[in-house]
Formats: structure tokens, C-alpha cells, sequence
């Protein structure tokens, strides 16, 4: 070859102009923007509303609640980049993708040092994508975003009622943080006192620790919450506080919001987390417990909060936090085959 030769066909001398299978099939994880396991991006309501949408993934990536530990704002784009080998559910023996038509919506348009505005984004979009009929799951961001996110859906699906089932740590029922009433520390308590969710449609399993201080209990229980430590789950296993949450959660509401603090599992197994606790579940008691819950109640929304990959190793927090959605999409996958359907999932 000579390198002065100008010709433009140089290429072709190493067959580089053969054609070649197209470029958007069969490609790894790693190439292309990414979207939750490779789903469209369709970011516009009517566009999620015109293809009739199952359920959209939206990120929150708002931090500015965390009272230790920064770093969930990078949690969406994480949890999104995970990789994913197929989508046949070994655990439900389903092809979820093949049943529901998911979409990633995007992310919310947010910016740092502005709660108030960033809550009242998330709260806009999350009605705009509960309004297309699509079953939202919320992909946070710290969790301090379920107080707008159950508030958009308590409105959009009003007038059936909605309660909680919260898997956690903490009890994130502070009357206040440092004087703010917008942290991750208070949101459940925010979504009592609006009347956006009843305290006796709230159940709490995983919790554990050092916080929050009795007086903070006393309220709980003059609210009618219900919760789980993870003593009694270390005393009765966690099949059967599983079950009693279901029970529950069915006892009242009409819909069931699920929301994961990724720190309800044992920081030995999920430590890119702001607010670490040791002492927590198993990944596979929390996967368990999801596809239990979701085969069990119907959903109105799930969001997956405080994934802080600054302080993950190895990815395996976001590697958990993706399969906490993507068992429960496939449990919803599992409904709708069955002929049992959810807001979100049209039979």
C-alpha cells in the first residue's frame, strides 16, 4: 500500500464496504443511549398514550433531600445502564416484554438546589404519565420523590384509594429535617398529613437500626401504620412477614403504590446506598418479596429509590435495583397473561 496513494476506495481493500446486518439489531448493552433493558424511549404523553403504553419508566434524579450520604442523582442513569442478558423470567417462566409494551419516558427535568420545583416537576410528570394510562415506575433519585410521586397518582386515580407498601430501613417519618419538610427523611409522614394516602393503608417491612426515636412511633401508631422490623423477620422469616404485608395492604385501599429503598437490603450485599444500615434483607428475600407483592395486589405505581453509585461496588446495588423493576414488571407480565390486570396494564 502506498499511505500517499489519495484514492477514496482505500477502505474496500479490506472488505470494510460489505454489507453487513443492521445496526440497531442485536447490539450489546453497552452500545446506545440507554433506556430499562434496551425498551423505546417514547417520551411524549401521547405518544406513550397512542401506542398504549402497559408501563413507563421515568427517572427522578433529585438528591437534594439526603441527610448523610449525596449521590442519588446518578441513580436513574445506573440503574439504566445495567446489563441484561434476555428478558425470560427464570424465576415466573415469562417473557415480560413479549406481554407488556414498556417504554422509557425519560427523565424528569430537574435541576439541583430547587426541592420545592423539582417536587412539583416530578408531581407534573408523574400525573401527565399516570393520565396516558400507563402504570408509572419511578426510577429515583433520593425518597424524598415518592411524596410528589404517590401525590400525582392518589389525584390521577382518585377516586379509588391507594395505599403503601414500603420496604425500607427507616420509617421516613420525621415530622421534619433540619427544618425543611421536603427530605428523605419525611416523606410517608407528608403523604399522611396531605390525606394523599391513609396511615392505616401504610405497611413498612425491613425496619431496623437506630432511627427513628419513639415519639416518632407514638405518631405512627396513632396514624393506624403497620410495620415490620427486621427482628420479626429474623424471628418468623421473611415468607411469612411477606404474607402478612399483602394481607395488609389489601386490608382497605383499592391500589397498592410499592416503594424499594435499595437500603433495605444488607449493605454487605447493596452498599452504593446514602444511609446504610447493616443488618438487612437478602437481594433474593427483596426480589422474592416484590414478585410476591406485585402477583398479589393491584399496582397504581412502584418507585426504586436512594441508589447512590458513587459508593457501589461492581454495580451490584444497580444491578439489584434494576431487577427489583424488572421483577415486578414481569409479575405484572404474569397478571395480565392470567387475565388479572392493573391501572397501566389494559386487558
Amino acid at each position: 500500500m502506498n499511505p500517499a496513494d489519495p484514492s477514496p476506495a482505500i477502505g474496500a481493500r479490506f472488505g470494510w464496504d460489505r454489507a453487513f446486518a443492521p445496526d440497531d439489531e442485536g447490539l450489546p448493552s453497552y452500545v446506545g443511549l440507554p433506556t430499562f433493558s434496551g425498551v423505546p424511549l417514547v417520551t411524549e404523553a401521547a405518544a406513550i398514550a397512542a401506542r398504549g403504553a402497559d408501563v413507563a419508566i421515568l427517572g427522578a434524579p433529585h438528591d437534594d433531600g439526603t441527610s448523610h450520604r449525596p449521590g442519588a442523582r446518578f441513580g436513574p442513569r445506573a440503574i439504566r445502564a445495567i446489563y441484561t442478558p434476555g428478558d425470560h423470567s427464570l424465576q415466573l417462566d415469562i417473557q415480560p416484554f413479549s406481554v407488556l409494551d414498556v417504554v422509557d419516558a425519560g427523565d424528569v427535568a430537574l435541576t439541583p438546589g430547587w426541592a420545592d420545583r423539582n417536587h412539583a416537576r416530578i408531581w407534573q410528570r408523574v400525573r401527565e404519565v399516570a393520565g396516558t394510562g400507563a402504570l408509572p415506575i419511578v426510577l429515583g433519585g433520593d425518597h424524598s420523590i415518592t411524596w410528589p410521586v404517590v401525590t400525582a397518582l392518589a389525584e390521577a386515580r382518585a377516586p379509588r384509594s391507594i395505599g403503601i407498601v414500603h420496604f425500607d430501613a427507616h420509617a421516613d417519618t420525621a415530622p421534619e429535617q433540619w427544618g425543611t419538610l421536603s427530605g428523605h427523611g419525611s416523606p410517608m409522614r407528608r403523604l399522611i398529613e396531605s390525606g394523599a394516602v391513609a396511615g392505616r393503608n401504610f405497611v413498612q417491612v425491613g425496619l431496623r437500626g437506630y432511627w427513628p426515636p419513639p415519639e416518632v412511633f407514638d405518631w405512627m401508631r396513632a396514624q393506624g401504620m403497620r410495620w415490620h422490623t427486621m427482628r420479626e423477620i429474623e424471628e418468623r422469616g421473611a415468607e411469612a412477614v411477606v404474607a402478612d404485608a399483602i394481607a395488609e395492604a389489601l386490608d382497605g385501599p383499592d391500589l397498592i403504590h410499592l416503594s424499594v429503598d435499595i437500603d433495605v437490603v444488607d449493605p454487605g450485599m447493596a452498599p452504593g446506598t446514602g444511609t446504610p444500615e447493616p443488618g438487612g434483607l437478602l437481594g433474593r428475600e427483596l426480589l422474592r418479596a416484590v414478585r410476591q407483592i406485585v402477583g398479589a395486589v393491584e399496582l397504581a405505581g412502584m418507585d426504586v429509590v436512594e441508589v447512590a453509585p458513587a459508593y457501589d461496588h461492581a454495580e451490584v446495588t444497580a444491578t439489584l435495583a434494576h431487577r427489583v423493576v424488572l421483577e415486578a414488571i414481569s409479575a405484572l407480565a404474569v397478571r395480565r397473561r392470567d387475565g388479572s390486570t392493573a391501572p397501566g396494564a389494559r386487558g
